[in-house]
């Protein structure tokens, strides 16, 4: 996976925005798409998007500054249509517009080209089972939430704070099914979604697909397939969010399994303040 990104990299640098085909890309590498742009997300700090249009814009400052005449063939040059649309995206990453560049020369944001490389000594311990699970229902009560890659979600806990503690007893009765209790599940997730994009967030339980469903609980599906379920404990939220991050640079890259699309669970077996052990079921296929 880590010589599959830098490859992408390198397509990136060689051809034009319009011509940058990541699913084909994928194919060729004997990968998919979304766990690509999953893992250079992951990997990255950024989505592969935002890190193509910084680039882009690296490369157009630098044509302005040395002397570029004609903005219009700039803004074609790295996939714009538009001078419009162009100055946007360059003000979007420099913070000024592409004529004061060329007048003044800058100041200009620079984004190197990124290369990957993978530790050869895991500094996460991993705990990690692979389980085939049937297709069931998560069911609870669902909110759309911004995307926080860091810390806690306030928007999630205002969310479970207005659920009354009988409404939380009701639902863990209603808990028939694997992962078992009271979960935590993101979903409607793109693979390489910027902080901020909108997420469904559903507080709730795994049911039979056999089992009744209350009229007043939002529905989810949870697919039938491989769940690769990650145990950790420690501090609440570090040791999950690094959980995540170990995933991408640790697991993945070195396990014949990537990421399908799905729903990701936090299933908690115990929270006490600022400190739990939990799971992370997140759904894979061979590779």
């Amino acid at each position: 996976m880590i010589g599959t990104l830098n490859a992408l990299v390198d397509l990136v640098e060689r051809v034009d925005a319009d011509d940058l085909d990541v699913a084909g890309f994928a194919c060729e590498h004997g990968t998919t798409e979304y766990h690509l742009r999953r893992m250079f997300s992951a990997l990255a700090g950024m989505p592969l998007s935002e890190y193509v249009r910084r680039r882009r814009m690296t490369l157009a400052g630098a044509e302005l500054v040395a002397g570029a005449s004609d903005l219009l063939d700039v803004a074609v040059r790295h996939g714009y249509g538009s001078a419009e649309a162009f100055g946007r995206a360059f003000r979007a990453v420099h913070g000024i517009a592409p004529a004061d560049a060329r007048r003044d020369g800058g100041p200009l944001r620079t984004q190197p080209t990124l290369r990957f490389r993978l530790s050869v000594e895991g500094s996460t311990p991993m705990h990690v089972t692979i389980t085939d699970h049937p297709a069931t229902i998560l069911a609870g009560h669902a909110v759309e939430v911004p995307l926080i890659h860091r810390g806690v979600n306030p928007h999630i806990q205002q969310h479970i704070a207005g659920i009354a503690p009988e409404e939380h007893r009701r639902l863990k009765a209603l808990s028939d099914a694997e992962p078992a209790g009271i979960l935590a599940i993101t979903a409607d997730v793109e693979p390489d979604a910027p902080e901020g994009t909108p997420l469904t967030y559903l507080h709730g339980v795994a049911l039979q697909e056999s089992s009744t469903v209350p009229a007043d609980l939002d529905v989810m599906p949870m697919p039938a397939g491989s769940w690769a379920v990650f145990a950790a404990e420690g501090p609440f939220p570090d040791t999950l969010q690094n959980l995540w991050a170990a995933t991408a640079t640790e697991w993945f890259p070195s396990n014949p399994w990537r990421l399908r699309p799905g729903p990701s669970i936090v299933r908690y077996l115990e929270f006490t303040g600022a400190h739990a052990s939990c799971e992370l079921w997140l759904p894979v296929e061979a590779a």
